[in-house]
């Protein structure tokens, strides 16, 4: 699975991005899409995680301002983004989960792609 994500930018607090994130590759066993993000010396966190099945959970900080979005056709996953604060500065990651079965037993990888820079000024 190869994935690229774009629509970072410098935006002023209060403000709003999307960001995109294409999927490409073997696509038919991607059972849920996700944002992450991170900063300089701290570990990535998520963001934003959509499955095929079950519910769509946001971090915290993000409740109420983010929302994503999967456009299953396309294979794109999207990331509105409003109300921006400085904290939300940090290099954004596009993921996907792939889970499938050999008929023997059930294997799970997880799939990044480039970051995308997003900047909020105060």
């Amino acid at each position: 699975v190869q994935l690229q994500a774009s629509g970072g930018g410098l935006v002023q607090a209060g403000g709003s991005l999307r960001l995109s994130c294409a999927a490409s590759g073997t696509l038919s066993d991607i059972s849920a899409m996700a944002w992450y993000r991170q900063t300089p010396g701290t570990a990535r966190e998520l963001v934003a995680r959509k499955p095929d099945i079950g519910t769509t959970t946001y971090a915290e900080s993000v409740k109420g301002r983010f929302t994503i979005s999967r456009d299953n056709a396309e294979n794109t996953v999207y990331l509105q983004m409003n109300s921006l604060k400085p904290e939300d500065t940090a290099v954004y990651y596009c993921n996907a989960e792939r889970e499938w079965s050999d008929g023997a037993n059930w294997h799970k990888m997880k799939y990044y792609g480039q970051g995308t820079q997003v900047t909020v000024s105060s």
